[in-house]
């Protein structure tokens, strides 16, 4: 199970990638945003969207922030432009590292139980299983979101972990 280290890191990796998302989105015409582009969500601005109140859900349960409206069919409609989705972004990305930066090892430990509206039914994960999964969830739909950028002819961001600027900016 990852470590509190881990958990920061990746908290801080996370807030580094969607600033770097942001500045790539903001390149684009903003009619981009919205065109249905073949992926889950559709187009890039409900799959942004999507990730943002997951992220939301996910810290409902393990950090007992406030729950978001609305089940995932309404996930893609959180922030209804661009602005007003990086302002709500920027939030949680820091609420994120804050809450990373005050985890101990014993907060990782221990099962979560919650019920899933996308099984229907109760869950149990180990709470580590569950903040590795919400950070693997958001890598991977910014992984579809750079596809349907550099589909649209916007210019793609770097990625890779490895190249983390060590002292940010990660916000």
């Amino acid at each position: 199970m990852p470590s509190p280290e881990d958990v920061s890191l990746l908290a801080r990796y996370n807030g580094w990638q969607n600033r770097e998302m942001k500045m790539a989105l903001e390149a684009l015409p903003i009619a981009a945003l919205h065109v249905d582009r073949g992926a889950h969500f559709g187009s890039i601005l409900a799959t942004v969207n999507h990730v943002l109140w997951a992220d939301q859900l996910w810290m409902s349960r393990l950090a007992g922030w406030p729950r978001p409206e609305g089940g995932i069919p309404e996930s893609t409609r959180m922030a209804p432009t661009l602005s007003a989705w990086s302002a709500e972004r920027f939030r949680v990305d820091a609420r994120l590292i804050l809450w990373s930066e005050g985890l101990r090892a014993v907060s990782l430990r221990g099962d979560l139980r919650w019920y899933s509206g996308a099984t229907g039914r109760e869950q149990v994960r180990p709470v580590g299983q569950c903040v590795l999964h919400m950070f693997n969830h958001q890598a991977h739909h910014r992984g579809q979101v750079h596809a349907m950028l550099t589909a649209a002819g916007g210019a793609g961001w770097v990625s890779d972990l490895a190249f983390m600027p060590e002292d940010g900016p990660w916000l």
